[in-house]
């Protein structure tokens, strides 16, 4: 049964962690924006819900290495991004800095709806399986 409870939400649960570390990648962003030859940086999303879905969705995760014979086999979780992406500027800055603040705010703010709004999927879902799964 928690299997199957874990199975239907894995998708949310890998959405959030993506928006997450998109949100902590496009804050570095902004935090450096005055920082010389600071290079800008972001992941696409889409691709990389993709990827983490099309790879069980964290169920395989990294095998651990076990050191001793008596040691347990474990699995770790595989970090979500697998690559960060440089930002090409639109205009270039005497410094080297690649941060365009508007660029930066747009999509911050955009991601930050955007995780809210998973947010209030993912709680209409967990109350209709609360629903489902009480006795009338």
């Amino acid at each position: 049964m928690i299997d199957r409870l874990a199975a239907a939400l894995n998708y949310d649960q890998e959405a959030l962690g993506l928006r997450h570390q998109r949100q902590q990648v496009l804050a570095n962003n902004i935090a450096n924006a005055d920082t010389p030859n600071f290079k800008a940086r972001d992941f696409d999303f889409g691709r990389e819900l993709s990827r983490a879905m099309d790879n069980g969705g964290g169920e395989g995760g990294l095998a651990l290495r076990t050191t001793a014979v008596g040691h347990i086999p474990a699995r770790g979780r595989a970090s979500a991004v697998g690559d960060l992406l440089y930002r090409v500027p639109a205009q270039p800055s005497l410094d080297g800095n690649t941060v365009d603040m508007d660029v930066e705010r747009v999509r911050f703010a955009d991601n930050a709806v955007r995780y809210q709004a998973a947010l209030s999927l993912l709680n209409g879902r967990i109350q209709g399986l609360k629903s489902a799964m009480q006795s009338e």
